[in-house]
Parts: structure tokens; C-alpha cells; sequence
């Protein structure tokens, strides 16, 4: 009998998390921006005045997409600068992308980001596996991590819990249906965004000519449901 991965905890979090309609029986709440918290994992100087929170899902093509045409350029014209910083925040769509986003806290705090933008990059050659674990960890041992730690990592069923409940939250609280969802000092942004867009909200003039960029705001995104 194979071994059971996740805990009935976890299974239980997920089946609110990826269900549909998600949390109809709950009140409404309304929606807030979300806040640094000590725990986030932030790409630029904290103390950088902008602040950009991604949420996002590592088997969605369009975060994928912003990862490698749109970030380069906000990472070269405001973060490496330290007029903004960016916050990941993980928003699971399915369990492949749970799995993806547990194996990111594997990573050594320094090379969080350069791990997420490994996975993102290759995301087409593990997202559809017929083994999602496997094919994830082939990918990752590239980034230096041992396949016992990988192993120990994907068996953390705290961790699971903890990523499932953060996309709860992250529904309840700041009403993110659809990944990627964007928070720029404050403003909601729901899709891709062409980087005109980020530079307006951080209150900055886009650069004079974008290569790579959506073709319109707010392109289409990977919906939480069905």
C-alpha cells in the first residue's frame, strides 16, 4: 500500500480550497490589501516604498509568463533600485502546483526566488508529468538539493497545511479568485499586466518601449474555480 502523503488535515484544506463554488456558505468579508508579514519572502530591499505582493501559482502559464517577459524589467527598473520590493505569495490552483510550492521552501532563503524562477521556466516539463513528484524533483536537483531533503520536504504536512490555509486566507481576506493577482501599494490587479500598469500603480513612468509585454491589461488568468 503506497504511502498516504497528506495528512486528513490537509486533505480537508484542499478540498475548501479547489472546490466549486469555494466557501459559499461562508459570510462575505470585505476585501483588504494585504501586509508584509515577518515570514514573506521579499525580492529587493525591505525597506524599498513600493511594494508589489504576487500571488500565484506555479502551474499556471500566465504567472509563468509574467515570471520570465515582465519581472525582468520591474526587477531592473524598481527593485534593483530600491524604489519597490516584491512579495511571492502562494495561491495553489491544483495539487501539482501545492506540491511545486512546497519544494520552494526547500530552497536556502537566499535562492527562494531563483528556485521559483526555475520552476516557473520549466514548468511545461513537470506541470503535466503523469508523475508530477518525480518529474519536480528531477527539476529541482538541478537547483542542489539532495532527493532525501526533497523527499523530507514533500512529506511535511505542516508545511502542506500552511500553504493551503494561506490560499484560504488569501481568498476571505483579499478576495484573490485567479491567479496571478497583484497588490501594488495597495491597488488590486487582477491577470497579466503589462508593465504600464505596475509602473501607474507604484505612482512611475513605464519606460519608453516594453518588449515581451501582455497585449492588453489584465489578460486572461488561471481561475481559483472551474
Amino acid at each position: 500500500m503506497g504511502k498516504i502523503w497528506l495528512s486528513a488535515a490537509a486533505l480537508a484544506l484542499i478540498a475548501l480550497a479547489f472546490a466549486a463554488p469555494l466557501l459559499d456558505s461562508m459570510p462575505a468579508r470585505a476585501e483588504e490589501a494585504p501586509e508584509v508579514r515577518p515570514d514573506d519572502h521579499v525580492l529587493g530591499k525591505a525597506d524599498a516604498p513600493g511594494t508589489i505582493f504576487e500571488y500565484a501559482s506555479l502551474t499556471c502559464p500566465h504567472c509563468a509568463r509574467f515570471d520570465v517577459e515582465i519581472l525582468p524589467q520591474v526587477k531592473s527598473l524598481w527593485i534593483d533600485t530600491g524604489k519597490a520590493k516584491l512579495i511571492f505569495r502562494d495561491f495553489p490552483l491544483d495539487q501539482s502546483a501545492l506540491k511545486a510550492s512546497v519544494l520552494t521552501q526547500c530552497a536556502p532563503p537566499d535562492r527562494y526566488f531563483a528556485f521559483l524562477d526555475m520552476l516557473f521556466k520549466t514548468q511545461a516539463s513537470w506541470a503535466t508529468a503523469s508523475n508530477v513528484k518525480e518529474a519536480l524533483i528531477r527539476v529541482a536537483k538541478f537547483g542542489g538539493l539532495s532527493e532525501d531533503k526533497l523527499n523530507a520536504c514533500l512529506g511535511d504536512e505542516a508545511l502542506s497545511n500552511k500553504i493551503v490555509q494561506e490560499r484560504l486566507d488569501a481568498e476571505q481576506k483579499y478576495g484573490v479568485d485567479s491567479t496571478p493577482t497583484f497588490f501594488v501599494n495597495g491597488k488590486k490587479l487582477v491577470g497579466e499586466q503589462p508593465i504600464e500598469d505596475i509602473a501607474e500603480a507604484l505612482g512611475e513612468k513605464a519606460p519608453a518601449t516594453t518588449a515581451n509585454a501582455p497585449a492588453a491589461p489584465g489578460a486572461a488568468s488561471s481561475a481559483a474555480k472551474p
